[in-house]
C-alpha cells in the first residue's frame, strides 16, 4: 500500500453525503488517489479477521485482507549491532482476498474505471455492520448496469466473509459472466519515505496448493519465517435459477476463481452469495493443510446453510447489543454523532475477544505499522472498551498475558536479571522497533499496561482475571522499575529513573521523564494493593503466585518504598512539571508552532538529533498522566502546565488531540477543548493527517469517545466508583452516553442545565456527581444540575407523611373502599391513585364522581367524618415499627446538617401520626388540612411549610410520592423529590425508590 493523500486535502469530508449518524455514506465517483483512503474508512472487520472496502469488480493496488494471526517475521539488519537490538520485525500481511467478482457482458470485461458512472453510493452502515454499494454504471458500447453489493464479516464467525452481489440489466440484452475470485498475489507495501508504512518482507506467503470445482475454490499457503500455514476457500449460494456454474480456473501464482453465467434481458437481475473463510496454524504450528482445509470446509457448510439476510440479521442483533451498551447520543450536531458512531463501530469490530492480538494501531484496516500492537492499545483503546464492551478489553489483556514469556525474554535482552518488559511495537510479542531511543526505550508501556489492568478490574470487579495471569504481569511489569531507576543523593535521595522515552518521541532518551515517573508510581502503588487484596480474599491464589514468581513481603514493601520517593518536581519559577530533567532548558523549535508544517510531520523533515536539541513535543506527555492518573493533582497546576505545554507541541501524533481536550475540559477551557476534540473526532473521516490510506488511526479513534466522556462526561475512577463531572458544549444542546460498571449499566444524559443518571441495568449502583456520592437504582433515573453554581443554598426540608413516612396511604385506601361499600359506589386501583396526596373533601369529590345520586353538603360532611373514623381506627394501633425503612434516617440525616424539618400533609390527622409514629420531635414545623383551604396540586400547602420555618420557598426541598404533591413542590417554587415509581413521578427533579435513598448531601453545599 503506498500513501497517496497529499492531493486529497481539498476533498469533501466524508460524512458530507449525509447527515444520518447511522450511516457514513460516498455519494461521488472517488479520484483514483481518493481509492485508498476510501478503503480504509470502509473497512469491515470483526476482531481477527479484517477487508478493506474496496469494490468488488476492482484490482485495487492498496486493497486488502488481513487476519490477526498471520504475519510474516523478517530479520532487522544493521550495519552496526549491539546488544539487546531487536533481531526481527512481524508484519502482518495480506491474504487471499475474496472480495474480488469480476464481471463480463458478453466477451467485453467490465472495467469500472473506462466507463462512465451514472449513479454512486457507498454507504458503511453503523447500525448493523453491513457495507452497502449501488453503482449505475455505463459501459463503453452504451449498456447500461446496475451493480448492488452488500458485504458484511460477522462477529460470530471470525474466520468467514459474506458478500451477496446483483447485477441488474437497464438496457442490456445478452450473456452475463460472474467471476468470483480468490486473489493470492497480494503482497505487503514495500518501505518507501514514509517510516510509517511498509517495509522490507523478506519471505511472505507463498502458494503450496490450489484447486478448484464447481463446489468449493480453496488455496493453501506458509509463510516463510514465522511457518503459519493459512487455507482459504469460497463456496456460493445461487438466489435464483438463471445462474449456472461454468468452469473453474486455478493459477499457481494469482488463485483461483469459480465462473457463473446467465442470460440478462433488461429489468431482469442475477444474485450471488458468496461465502469466503480462512484457518491457519500458530506460529511453528503443526497443523496440516489437510487439517486447516477440514476448518474452511466446516465453516463454508454451516454458512450456507443460512442465506445472506439471517447472517446479516444476526450481524444486526451483536451490533444492536453493543449500541445499547454505548446508548450514544448528541443533540444539535447530526455530524458529530456519526463521527462518534462511526469511530466506536471501528474499536469494536478491529479488537479480538480471544486473547489472540490485541488493537493495533491501524486495526485490521490497514498496513500502517505494519500491523503493530503498541502502548496506546492500553492508554487509549483499553479504557473506551472496558467501560462498553468488557470482553474485549479483557481478550486485549490476555494478549498481553499469553505472551508475558516474550516480555520476560525481552527484559533479559535489556539486561535486567527480573521482571518483564513488554515490546514497544510487537505482534508476536518480540520486540519490532529497529530505532531504540523512540522504541524499547518506552518502558513506560509497562504502566500503560498496568494502568489497563486496573482500569479493567475496577470496572469489572473481575479478580479472577487477576488470578489467572492478571497479576502477575502486573507483578513481573513492576519489578522493572527497579532496574531503571535509583535513590540519588544528588536529589535527596529521591527515586529517579534514567535513560527512557516518554510518550513524547520528540525528546529521548531523558531522565526523569515526568509520565513515566509518575505513571511508574501509580503502577508500583497498584501492584502492591493486588498483592495486599489477593492476600486477604484469594490467600491460596495469592501463595501459589508468589511462589512462582518468589515474590516476597520485602520486595512488595521496596514497590512502596520507591513510589513513596518518586522523583516528580515542579519548576519553580515557571510552576509548572518538567518533562524531564532538560527539557525546560532546551531552546524552543522556531518552525514548530502548531500548524504551520501542515500535514507532515517534523520526523519526516529533520533528522531526529536537530529534534531532540529542542523545546518541541510531538503529542502530550506531561498532560498524557492528568488524563490517565490526574485524580491527585489540583487544577491549578493542571491549567498551568497545560498553558506552557500547548505552546510546545505540534500535534504530529493524533494521539495528542484527545488529551488536550480532555485537560482543557476539566480547567475550564471550553472552547479548546471542543477544538481540540474535533481535531481527534474526525482525523479519518476528514483525513487531517493526509495517511488515513495507511489505515485508520484507532487510538484516535478511541481518544474521541474518551474526549466525550472523560473530557465533558468528566468520568474518572474514584474510589473504585464512576465519578462525573460533566459540562456541555455550545454547540450542542445535549448528549448522552452509557457506561457499564461491574454489570450494571449507567446512562448519562446532560442537558442544558441539568444531568440526567439512569440504571438502565443492576438493582443499585454508587457514583460520584461532582464529588457527592449519589445511589442509583435500578430503573430510575435522577436529576440534579449540571452546574455546580447551580445548587441552591438549601435551609429546610419539607416532608410529606402517606408513601414518605409512613405507608399510611394503604389505610386511607381502605377506609375509602370501605366508605365506597357503604354507599355502592365501585372502587379500584385507579381511584386509589387519584386520592393520593389530596384532601379528605377532595378525595370525597372524586369518590362520589360515580354516585348514583347527588349528596347535600351534610351529607357530605357525614361521609367524610365516617371515612375518618375507619382511618383513626386503624391508625389508633400505629407506633414506630409502622415507620417506611429509612425514614426516621432522612429525617434525622437534614437535621446533621443544620436544616430545617417540615411536615405537610392533606391528613387532619398528622399530628396524631407523628405522636403514634414517635417522630413529632423531629419536625420544627407541621401543615395539616387544619390549616390550608386549597389541597394539592396547589401549592398553599408547602408554602405555609416554609412560612412556618421562616424560610423563603427557594430555600425550601420537598418531598411527596404523589404527582399531585411533586406539582405542588414545583408550584410553590421548590425543587421537588419523589419517592416511588419513575412513570407516576417523571416531573420530579431527583426521583428515588424509597426513602432510605434519600441523601441531603445532594442538596447542600460541601
Amino acid at each position: 500500500m503506498h500513501s497517496n493523500d497529499a492531493q486529497a486535502i481539498a476533498m469533501e469530508p466524508a460524512h458530507q453525503a449525509s447527515p444520518d449518524p447511522w450511516r457514513v455514506v460516498h455519494a461521488r465517483r472517488p479520484a483514483g488517489f481518493e481509492l485508498a483512503k476510501f478503503e480504509s474508512l470502509f473497512a469491515l472487520a470483526n476482531g481477527t479477521l479484517g477487508v478493506r472496502g474496496g469494490l468488488e469488480e476492482d484490482r485495487s493496488p492498496t486493497h486488502g485482507t488481513f487476519l490477526t494471526g498471520v504475519w510474516e517475521r523478517t530479520p532487522i539488519e544493521y550495519h552496526e549491532r549491539f546488544p539487546g537490538f531487536a533481531r526481527s520485525t512481524d508484519t502482518r500481511i495480506p491474504v487471499p482476498d475474496g472480495v474480488r467478482i469480476g464481471l463480463r457482458l458478453g466477451e467485453a470485461p467490465v472495467h469500472l474505471r473506462e466507463g462512465e458512472w451514472l449513479a454512486f453510493e457507498q454507504c458503511l452502515d453503523l447500525r448493523t455492520g453491513c457495507l452497502e454499494r449501488g453503482l449505475r454504471w455505463r459501459s463503453p458500447s452504451g449498456s447500461t448496469i446496475q451493480i448492488d453489493a452488500e458485504r458484511i464479516v460477522p462477529m460470530q464467525t471470525p474466520n468467514l466473509l459474506c458478500i451477496r452481489y446483483r447485477v441488474t440489466s437497464v438496457d442490456y440484452s445478452g450473456p452475463i459472466t460472474l467471476e468470483s475470485e480468490l486473489v493470492a498475489s497480494m503482497s505487503a507495501a514495500e518501505q518507501g519515505d514514509d517510516p510509517r508504512i511498509g517495509t522490507r518482507i523478506k519471505g511472505g506467503l507463498s502458494i503450496t496448493a490450489v484447486d478448484a470445482d464447481r463446489t468449493l475454490a480453496s488455496i493453501c499457503q506458509r509463510t516463510q519465517n514465522s511457518h503459519i500455514r493459512l487455507a482459504c476457500g469460497q463456496r456460493h449460494r445461487m438466489v435464483r435459477n438463471n445462474l449456472a456454474f461454468a468452469r473453474a480456473v486455478c493459477d499457481e501464482n494469482e488463485g483461483v476463481q469459480q465462473h457463473y453465467v446467465a442470460e440478462l434481458r433488461p429489468g431482469e437481475s442475477v444474485v450471488l452469495e458468496k461465502f469466503v473463510a480462512y484457518a491457519w496454524s500458530r506460529p511453528e504450528g503443526g497443523d496440516s493443510e489437510a487439517a486447516l482445509l477440514d476448518q474452511v470446509a466446516i465453516t463454508l457448510e454451516r454458512a450456507l446453510t443460512l442465506d445472506f439476510d439471517t447472517h446479516r440479521a444476526e450481524q444486526a442483533r451483536v451490533y444492536a447489543a453493543f449500541w445499547q451498551d454505548a446508548d450514544l447520543e448528541v443533540h444539535g450536531d447530526s455530524a458529530v454523532e456519526q463521527a462518534l458512531r462511526f469511530n466506536l463501530f471501528h474499536l469494536m469490530q478491529s479488537t479480538p475477544r480471544d486473547g489472540s492480538g490485541s488493537a493495533a494501531a491501524k486495526g485490521l484496516t490497514g498496513e500502517g505499522y505494519e500491523g503493530h500492537y503498541f502502548w496506546d492499545a492500553e492508554a487509549f483503546i483499553l479504557p473506551v472498551l472496558a467501560l462498553t464492551s468488557p470482553e474485549r478489553a479483557r481478550g486485549m489483556l490476555e494478549y498481553r498475558i499469553n505472551t508475558l514469556d516474550r516480555a520476560r525474554n525481552h527484559a533479559r535482552e535489556m539486561n535486567h536479571p527480573t521482571g518483564a518488559l513488554y515490546a514497544w511495537r510487537t505482534i508476536s510479542g518480540d520486540e519490532c522497533s529497529a530505532y531504540f531511543p523512540s522504541g524499547s526505550a518506552q518502558y513506560h508501556i509497562n504502566a500503560a499496561i498496568a494502568f489497563a489492568i486496573r482500569l479493567y478490574v475496577e470496572a469489572t470487579d473481575d479478580v479472577d482475571f487477576l488470578v489467572r495471569g492478571g497479576a502477575e504481569m502486573l507483578f513481573e511489569t513492576a519489578r522493572l522499575w527497579h532496574h531503571v531507576g535509583y535513590y540519588n543523593p544528588r536529589r535527596n535521595n529521591a527515586f529517579c529513573i534514567c535513560q527512557v522515552t516518554g510518550p513524547d518521541e520528540y525528546t529521548a532518551l531523558v531522565d526523569n521523564n515526568y509520565y513515566t515517573n509518575h505513571m511508574a508510581q501509580q503502577h508500583l502503588r497498584y501492584a502492591a494493593s493486588v498483592a495486599s487484596l489477593l492476600g486477604r480474599e484469594r490467600p491460596q491464589d495469592y501463595a501459589r503466585i508468589a511462589a512462582t514468581l518468589e515474590l516476597s513481603n520485602r520486595e512488595i514493601a521496596a514497590w512502596l518504598s520507591a513510589a513513596d520517593a518518586m522523583y516528580l518536581p515542579v519548576d519553580p519559577v515557571l510552576g509548572v512539571f518538567p518533562q524531564d530533567d532538560d527539557f525546560l532548558d532546551k531552546p524552543r523549535l522556531p518552525i514548530a508552532r502548531p500548524g504551520e508544517h501542515g500535514q507532515r510531520p517534523l520526523l519526516l523533515q529533520l533528522h531526529p538529533l536537530t529534534i531532540y536539541r529542542h523545546q518541541v513535543c510531538k503529542q502530550a506527555d506531561v498532560l498524557q498522566a492528568f488524563v490517565l492518573a490526574g485524580n491527585d493533582i489540583d487544577k491549578d497546576s493542571k491549567r498551568r502546565n497545560f498553558d506552557y505545554y500547548e505552546s510546545v507541541t505540534v500535534h504530529d501524533s493524533t494521539l495528542s488531540a484527545s488529551t488536550f481536550s480532555i485537560v482543557a475540559a476539566e480547567v475550564g477551557y471550553a472552547q479548546k477543548a471542543y477544538r481540540y476534540f474535533l481535531d481527534t473526532l474526525r482525523v479519518d473521516l476528514d483525513n487531517l493527517h493526509g495517511n488515513t490510506s495507511h489505515g485508520v488511526h484507532m487510538a484516535a479513534m478511541a481518544g474521541s469517545w474518551l474526549g466525550l466522556c472523560w473530557g465533558f462526561g468528566g468520568m474518572r475512577v474514584v474510589d473504585g466508583r464512576p465519578s462525573f463531572a460533566p459540562t456541555l458544549p455550545a454547540a450542542w444542546s445535549g448528549y448522552r452516553f452509557g457506561v457499564r460498571w461491574r454489570d450494571h449499566h449507567v446512562r448519562v444524559a446532560v442537558k442544558k442545565d441539568r444531568v440526567e443518571y439512569t440504571l438502565t441495568e443492576g438493582a443499585q449502583l454508587d457514583i460520584f456527581h461532582r464529588g457527592t456520592m449519589v445511589a442509583l437504582y435500578g430503573g430510575h433515573t435522577i436529576n440534579l444540575p449540571l452546574h455546580a453554581s447551580a445548587r441552591p443554598t438549601m435551609k429546610g426540608v419539607i416532608f410529606d407523611l402517606d408513601g414518605v413516612i409512613a405507608d399510611t396511604a394503604i389505610v386511607h385506601h381502605a377506609a375509602w373502599k370501605r366508605l365506597a361499600a357503604d354507599i355502592g359506589i365501585a372502587f379500584d386501583d385507579r381511584i386509589g391513585e387519584r386520592l393520593k396526596g389530596v384532601d379528605r373533601r377532595g378525595s370525597l369529590d372524586i369518590l362520589l364522581e360515580k354516585a348514583p345520586r347527588a349528596y347535600s353538603e351534610d351529607e357530605k360532611e357525614a361521609l367524610a367524618s365516617r371515612k375518618n373514623d375507619y382511618y383513626r381506627q386503624q391508625i389508633e394501633t400505629f407506633g414506630p415499627q409502622h415507620l417506611l425503612p429509612g425514614a426516621r434516617n432522612a429525617v434525622e440525616s437534614v437535621r446533621r446538617a443544620g436544616l430545617k424539618t417540615a411536615l405537610a400533609s392533606a391528613s387532619r390527622n398528622a399530628p396524631l401520626l407523628l405522636e403514634r409514629l414517635g417522630i413529632a420531635e423531629l419536625f420544627d414545623y407541621v401543615v395539616d388540612a387544619n390549616h390550608i383551604g386549597r389541597a394539592k396540586p396547589d401549592p398553599e400547602i408547602f408554602l405555609a411549610a416554609a412560612r412556618g420555618l421562616g424560610l423563603e420557598p427557594s430555600e425550601c426541598l420537598g418531598v411527596e410520592d404523589a404527582v399531585a404533591g411533586i406539582a405542588s413542590i414545583h408550584a410553590a417554587g421548590m425543587k421537588a423529590v419523589g419517592i416511588g415509581h419513575a412513570q407516576a413521578l417523571a416531573e420530579a427533579d431527583l426521583l428515588l425508590p424509597n426513602v432510605a435513598a434519600f441523601d441531603i448531601g445532594l442538596f447542600i453545599s460541601g
